[in-house]
């Protein structure tokens, strides 16, 4: 039986070549405590067989409802070509390894930004966190500097995953792939 994730990592790398803007930018889904659904945009920064990663703010909304609800939906939707990949599975937590190796990784700036930001609290002017941006900047010269202990990454495994393929006269290809213990199963859909 196929597996859908090779599907997603040819159709990622040909949205790539066509141009698409952020084509690791996926939709995340999750339910909060009060069973309203919640959906922003996050990175996609990793997906293997384990599952597709991201990483945030664990003191934020998202993190939260995942604490309540560990499971997630993503949506990507690439045009053109015309696709969408929707996956959807349980939750967890990365390795602190894994976490530090990404968070090592990234640019400068951005590790700043992710000790300077208290993200989805509120703010009192763009001033506030450029404040914030500079104290960090003196505390955290150029170079390697800790993760902070609220950014980590989460990683949704896969029990479904549906890949759509735009087609002439809204004729759209649709195949749905659920997770067992034996593998992946296939199913094609109507569009």
């Amino acid at each position: 039986m196929k597996n859908p994730l090779d599907t997603f990592l040819t159709w990622l790398e040909d949205a790539k070549r066509h141009g698409v803007h952020e084509p690791n930018a996926m939709a995340l889904g999750t339910v909060d405590d009060k069973g309203r659904p919640s959906v922003r945009m996050v990175l996609l920064k990793h997906a293997d067989e384990k599952g597709f990663v991201f990483y945030t703010n664990i003191e934020s909304p998202k993190a939260a409802d995942l604490r309540h609800l560990p499971y997630a939906s993503l949506c990507f939707y690439w045009n053109p070509p015309g696709r969408q990949v929707r996956v959807s599975g349980r939750v967890e937590p990365v390795t602190d390894a894994e976490a530090d190796a990404y968070f090592n990784s990234r640019p400068y700036l951005s590790r700043i930004g992710a000790w300077a930001s208290k993200q989805s609290q509120p703010l009192d002017g763009y001033a506030e966190l450029e404040r914030a941006v500079a104290t960090t900047m003196v505390k955290h010269p150029r170079g390697r500097m800790p993760r902070p202990p609220h950014w980590h990454g989460f990683r949704v495994v896969p029990d479904n995953i549906e890949l759509w393929q735009e087609r002439p006269f809204r004729l759209h290809e649709r195949m749905d792939y659920t997770h067992t213990s034996k593998g992946w199963t296939e199913q094609a859909l109507y569009p």
